[in-house]
């Protein structure tokens, strides 16, 4: 099932997320809909605050680059879902544009570390460890800024913060007026 993805500034956003006590059939579920949910957006990580559930659970997938029998590269799906994730060891920096689901339009550059290990619990609730560089080590330290109440909103200047509210509530009175009066205009010519 596709969640609703959650936008800014909905206060779950800035709730520290709960550890998950057992890993469950309802979980499992869970998890389920937040790959569909990213796969559907799409994205490539997904934190369960952004869908509104306040849980250390996230999910990602980057992919892998394979070459097939003549050489030419593939882009092979590579799932990974981690509950009450920690980050173990982080090496280097790296500066990488990112945007976020929950903060439609936005694109901030971030130093990130480069390589990181990330451990915690697998959909079967065995424990998991997994090592990610450049776009995994990012995609890993973005989710779990979320699970931490952490935006990347947070790190660009009060000025470009203030432009990017404003740019939301005129996309929602625009929004607002399509509902009231129909679509949106028509343009001829």
């Amino acid at each position: 099932m596709i969640l609703e993805i959650v936008k800014y500034p909905d206060p779950v956003l800035r709730k520290v997320a709960k550890p998950v006590e057992k890993v469950d059939a309802e979980i499992q579920r869970f998890i389920d809909d937040m790959y569909e949910t990213m796969y559907a957006a799409p994205g490539v990580g997904l934190a369960a605050p952004q869908v509104a559930v306040s849980k250390r659970i996230l999910v990602i997938d980057v992919g892998l680059l394979e070459k097939d029998d003549q050489g030419r590269e593939t882009h092979k799906p590579d799932p990974k879902a981690i509950i009450n994730p920690i980050i173990t060891i982080q090496e280097g920096k790296i500066l990488w544009d990112e945007g976020c689901l929950s903060l439609p339009q936005l694109v901030v550059p971030m130093e990130r570390s480069k390589k990181i290990v990330v451990e915690g619990l697998g959909r079967d609730g065995k424990k998991v460890k997994y090592p990610g560089e450049d776009l995994l080590a990012v995609a890993f330290q973005h989710e779990i800024d979320h699970l931490d109440g952490k935006l990347i909103f947070d790190k660009i200047s009060r000025l470009k913060q203030d432009l990017y509210k404003k740019k939301l509530e005129r996309h929602e009175r625009y929004q607002q007026e399509e509902i009231e009066h129909g679509s949106g205009p028509t343009y001829v010519g």
